[in-house]
């Protein structure tokens, strides 16, 4: 090949890479995004579960969120008291960490206490079973118990119990809400991490209903709601079932602990032991 061919060849081929090189960089001046320094410095403070808690589709969606002023720096709930402290220097607001919440799982329908209407050989999931004739357990309203909220926990913080119960592992625990959102039933709810007392119950059966399908259901006395058996107050009935009310002024519901008479209220596991007796 004679060299003057060569040559020029190599001389165009530099000489449109320049030019391409030229239109690109105009191109990505013209039409390019500019990225807030801050939304980088967010995203690396955040957890990096991508859970969802805070409302938006991932860790980055949150961090620009908070960087335009969308959304609180107290929205990602994994990440707690440290997180909200690192992002509100970024950010050069005042750190106000909100209440620590817990999940907590209203039901207490195991296998001994809890009846199955038929027998399930469908796809071990609960969004299968309780598309089908509202699930196989003779509560309607009750945990199914194929784990679809252990799973969808990214820190690890659910395991299946014996009797076929989830069980929150309080310490690992970051209140993000994807068990929540996992649950079909609605059983898992987040309530403030200093209750101590819930109600295991979300049935809205009543008396011999109930009876006949758990052994710890309530049955909508209305016992906790009145003086007698909750003179403390901060329970409301919605038509048979009992609403706690976590911010009562001087909440305390152990009166109703003892008062009910299906044993429907529990008492957090707040020890190592508890939870693993409950395994």
């Amino acid at each position: 090949m004679d060299l003057t061919i060569l040559l020029n060849a190599v001389i165009c081929l530099g000489a449109l890479g320049m030019l391409f090189g030229f239109a690109l960089a105009m191109v990505a001046k013209r039409f390019g995004v500019e990225v807030d320094p801050k939304v980088a410095e967010i995203l690396d403070a955040l957890p990096g579960a991508n859970c969802g808690a805070c409302g938006y589709p991932g860790c980055s969606g949150f961090a620009t969120a908070v960087a335009t002023g969308k959304t609180p720096v107290t929205g990602c709930t994994p990440g707690g008291d440290a997180v909200i402290e690192i992002v509100s220097k970024i950010m050069g607001v005042e750190a106000t960490g909100g209440a620590r919440m817990m999940a907590v799982v209203r039901c207490q329908g195991s296998f001994d206490r809890a009846r199955d209407a038929f027998t399930y050989y469908g796809i071990p999931r609960c969004s299968v079973a309780d598309n089908l004739d509202s699930g196989h357990k003779a509560c309607t309203y009750g945990c199914l118990g194929f784990a679809d909220c252990v799973e969808a926990c990214p820190f690890d913080a659910l395991f299946m119990s014996s009797g076929g119960l989830p069980v929150v592992i309080e310490e690992k625990c970051t209140a993000c809400g994807a068990c929540v959102r996992a649950c079909p039933r609605g059983i898992i709810e987040l309530i403030p991490a200093d209750e101590p007392i819930y109600l295991g119950c979300v049935s809205r059966a009543r008396g011999k209903i109930v009876k006949d399908a758990c052994k710890v259901g309530c049955i909508g006395c209305s016992i906790c709601a009145k003086e007698k058996g909750n003179p403390k107050g901060g329970i409301e009935m919605d038509g048979t079932l009992p609403v706690l009310d976590y911010d009562h002024e001087g909440r305390d519901f152990s009166d109703p602990l003892r008062a009910c008479p299906q044993s429907c209220f529990v008492r957090r596991l707040l020890s190592r032991e508890e939870i693993s007796k409950a395994s």
